[in-house]
């Protein structure tokens, strides 16, 4: 009987083995890299390693290590276009990044678009950022927005893009892959939903409550105790309040700000009656020019890939490797393709550092339209 000992130490001289000959395949692979940059030549060969992984598979004598050898290559391949990448980006040959830093914002004489009317929390939100002076208009919706600072009437859009409790605002994440325009900061409020009716409003006389979709989700826990309210959307919750303000019905109520009473002259029947007391959305803003600040620490991307086993494993890889901090993954069906998802990753970095230039080189010759959202 074969001594586990022996066998362990046959693995281990098996083993320096391999790496030895990895060394040796990487330093082709460097070399590789060498005549492509002379060349110009793309990193990615889709179907040579198509073609290497079929004959290295056929060398195998069993389907566990056909398997096996197809993920092991797979890896080895993965880590030779790394290799290559960082070789193009220290020889300065990755190509600029159509985005420029800036130091700062000229937010005295910005125009802002918001989406809602006055009372929103995208105003509040916007205030918070540009200040309360700062000259501003409102639209219905958040298409309506992106169109005003793609056509020039605004330089900057507030949007809300994600809340703590009801997750992300998914309507914002397609419009970002539709419109050319990017995020340039974000500012994130504190959210508190407050009952509004008009003065003299009793709540047992109440039939129906307006407000936007996620704010009735935000407050389904206090709304469960009045199950027989009818419960309206709304685009925004300051429409909803000024709803009932300009309605003067007693029977109806909104979920909006106590601000947005203030604005429409509306009566707080009862305060903070969303679910969670730690309750915030975070708003970016956005504009139609590929800027972003010097001081920038957040990256936002979106990319669609094959739909093949692993393919989003090779994408997540680049930011291993380039030890960059991946913070948030989205995706969102892809219209009229059936199973097919765009992915929106947010990771920690800044344009102008290498590794994230590094990444983003592998990502654009290996995903499938990738698009830069902003650095912010």
């Amino acid at each position: 009987m074969i001594d586990l000992a022996e066998l362990r130490v046959r693995i281990d001289e098996i083993d320096r083995d391999i790496v030895q000959l990895y060394e040796q395949r990487m330093e082709i692979s460097r070399q590789v890299a060498e005549f492509k940059i002379g060349t110009g030549k793309k990193v990615f060969d889709k179907e040579r390693e198509v073609a290497k992984l079929k004959s290295v598979k056929d060398l195998t004598h069993n389907d566990f290590n056909r398997h096996g050898i197809e993920e092991l290559f797979e890896q080895i391949m993965s880590m030779s276009r790394k290799l290559q990448y960082q070789l193009l980006a220290d020889t300065g040959t990755t190509g600029k990044l159509p985005f420029i830093g800036i130091d700062e914002l000229d937010r005295m004489k910005a125009r802002v678009v918001f989406q809602g009317a006055d009372g929103a929390y995208s105003q509040a939100a916007m205030e918070r950022y540009f200040g309360e002076q700062v000259g501003s208009f409102h639209v219905d919706t958040f298409r309506d927005a992106m169109i005003a600072i793609e056509e020039g009437s605004a330089d900057f859009a507030v949007l809300p893009i994600e809340n703590s409790s009801a997750g992300i605002v998914s309507e914002i994440y397609d419009l970002l892959d539709e419109f050319e325009n990017y995020i340039i900061g974000e500012q994130v409020i504190e959210i508190e939903h407050c009952l509004l009716g008009l003065p003299g409003t009793k709540k047992d006389e109440i039939e129906t409550v307006y407000s936007h979709p996620q704010s009735l989700m935000q407050c389904e826990k206090y709304l469960a105790g009045y199950s027989d309210w009818k419960q309206i959307s709304m685009h925004n919750n300051a429409f909803a309040a000024k709803k009932i303000a300009e309605d003067g019905v007693l029977s109806q109520v909104a979920i909006a700000s106590a601000y947005a009473g203030k604005i429409y002259g509306l009566e707080v029947l009862e305060k903070k009656i969303n679910d969670s007391a730690t309750n915030s959305t975070r708003f970016i803003i956005v504009c139609n020019q590929k800027i972003f600040l010097k001081e920038a620490k957040k990256i936002s991307i979106s990319f669609e890939i094959p739909h093949e086993s692993g393919s989003l494993y090779h994408m997540l890889s680049h930011f291993i490797y380039n030890n960059l901090n991946l913070t948030k993954i989205e995706s969102r069906p892809m219209e009229g393709r059936n199973w097919e998802y765009r992915f929106f990753m947010d990771f920690d970095g800044n344009l102008s550092d290498s590794s994230v230039k590094n990444a983003l080189r592998g990502l654009r010759e290996e995903a499938k339209n990738m698009k830069i959202l902003g650095n912010y």
